[in-house]
This record gives structure tokens, C-alpha cells and sequence, in this order.
């Protein structure tokens, strides 16, 4: 305050010193307003720490309707256990649903031959992918449903009813699953893997191991579902190379030949009804 009186009574004597007064006054402007955000700053900090600490009061006044609590207990009911140890065992076998459904089922011949289908058709995304899973998945179910109903037959549904334990309904799911993957591999590749695994030659298909026969008969799937591909691919080769030789023959060098055969590609798989046909030959290729 004594700087900013002693800078007016410079204005005022305009006449001893007329630059200095100016100067003076324009410092004394912006003197108050730089104090002023460091004033607001504390206040609004206090408030903040004051409506945080009654928060926190009110929060410990009001009780919780539940209470969660974690702990390791002893028990003398075995069927307690075998609870546990069920969920345990559904959780774990959900986390390896998408390896079993690829390896020990259908779904991958499936889903190859319907990619090769439209990879001739010179189809980018029609159809989309959510539609060629979704189709594979509903395929993959109607040809397995036999080995499902063998397993809810002879597995699932004894040991509901409390005729068998779980060892033996575990046996009797994997026989069933066991069987349908020996129907689909081929001799030549399951004896790849015997070769590999460096054992003795089974006496018969019950004594593969299941750590043997899943990579036998992944490897069935992968060449049969190739040849069917090939397979389908022949005829919409021939479209591809007799509109590229028009094209050629006609001086059109610059126009791409799937322009042109992508319709006709279209309309004889339309007209042959080639979707009919190619489920048809998968449901039966599982026969």
C-alpha cells in the first residue's frame, strides 16, 4: 500500500516527473490481481479437503448390505469337496472350448471348405464371417449330434443318475468322442505320429493314446477338407481362364477379368445350387 500511495503522489506531480508516475501506476494496476488467483486457490482447497473429510464420514456412517469374505475352511463332507472340485473343472473345461471344438470335432473341415467356397467366387466378405462361423457352428452340431447323444446316453446321464462315478463317466465321453475321430483319420497319418511319439505299435485303435490320435486326426481334417477345396475351386478356375483368353483376344488389356467373371461365377453357382451341394457333400463326408 505504501508503494501504490507513494506511486499516486508521483502521478500527481505531473510536472517533476511525468514518465515516471505513468510507469509507476501501471505496476500498481496488476500488483492486486496477481495476489488475488493465490487467495482463490487456498480457499477452494480447503473447501475441497472439507467436502472430501465429510464424505469419508458419511460413507463409514452407512452400512453395507453385504459382507465378502475370503478364506480356506476344512470340511468333514467329502460332497462338499466334489462340488468344488466340479465347478473347478466346468470353469477349466470352458476356457478350453474353442481348442476342443477345433481339434476334436467337425468344425475344421467345415469352416476350410466353406472359406475355399468363397475364395472361388472370388468373394471377399460375402459371405461375411459371422455368417460362415455361425453356418459352421450349426453344421458342426448336426454332424456331431450321434457322439453327443452317445455321450448323454452312456456318460452324462448315469452319472446323474448316480449308477457310475466320474472316472468312469470321463471313460465312456472320451470313447465316444475317441471313436468318432478314429472313423476320420487316416492310417497313413496316424502312424506319423505313433513314428513321432517313438512307442510301440498298437495292438489296436483302443490302445492310441488320445495325445497321439487328436494330431493324427487333425491332420486327416486338414487334407480332406484341401481336396475338397480343390475340388470346388476346378470350375471357376475354367470361367477365370476362358474370360481372361476373351479378354486377351479382344485387345482389352486394361479391363481386370474378375470383373467379368465374377458374375458368371455367381450364376453357375446359382444355378447348380451349389450351397445345397456343398452341405450336402460335408453332412455325408462324416458318414
Amino acid at each position: 500500500m505504501r508503494a501504490c500511495e507513494r506511486e499516486s503522489v508521483g502521478r500527481a506531480n505531473l510536472h517533476a516527473e511525468p514518465i515516471g508516475g505513468t510507469v509507476a501506476g501501471r505496476v500498481c494496476k496488476f500488483a492486486h490481481p496477481t495476489a488475488r488467483p493465490k487467495r482463490w486457490l487456498l480457499v477452494a482447497g480447503a473447501l475441497l479437503l472439507t467436502l472430501a473429510a465429510a464424505g469419508t464420514a458419511a460413507a463409514a456412517d452407512v452400512a453395507l448390505p453385504l459382507k465378502l469374505s475370503l478364506g480356506v475352511e476344512g470340511t468333514s463332507d467329502p460332497r462338499e469337496l466334489t462340488g468344488t472340485l466340479q465347478i473347478l473343472l466346468f470353469f477349466t473345461l470352458l476356457t478350453m472350448l474353442p481348442a476342443l471344438l477345433l481339434t476334436m470335432s467337425s468344425f475344421t473341415r467345415i469352416i476350410i471348405v466353406l472359406s475355399f467356397v468363397r475364395r472361388a467366387l472370388s468373394l471377399q466378405t460375402m459371405p461375411p464371417n459371422q455368417v460362415m462361423i455361425g453356418l459352421a457352428l450349426f453344421l458342426t452340431m448336426f454332424t456331431m449330434a450321434p457322439v453327443w447323444t452317445d455321450i448323454s446316453k452312456n456318460a452324462v446321464e448315469p452319472y446323474r443318475a448316480g449308477a457310475i462315478d466320474q472316472a468312469t463317466a470321463f471313460d465312456e465321453a472320451t470313447r465316444a468322442v475317441r471313436g468318432f475321430m478314429l472313423r476320420q483319420t487316416r492310417e497313413k497319418d496316424l502312424a506319423l505320429f505313433v513314428h513321432l511319439a517313438r512307442m510301440e505299435r498298437p495292438k489296436g485303435p483302443e490302445d492310441v493314446p488320445t495325445h497321439v490320435l487328436i494330431p493324427a486326426f487333425v491332420t486327416s481334417e486338414l487334407k480332406t477338407a484341401f481336396q475338397m477345396g480343390f475340388v470346388i475351386f476346378l470350375p471357376f478356375l475354367v470361367i477365370d481362364m476362358v474370360v481372361s483368353s476373351v479378354l486377351t483376344s479382344m485387345g482389352m488389356f486394361m479391363l481386370p477379368p474378375v470383373v467379368i467373371s465374377v458374375p458368371f461365377k455367381i450364376l453357375l453357382f446359382v444355378l447348380v445350387d451349389g450351397w445345397h451341394l456343398i452341405l450336402r457333400s460335408l453332412a455325408m463326408s462324416f458318414a
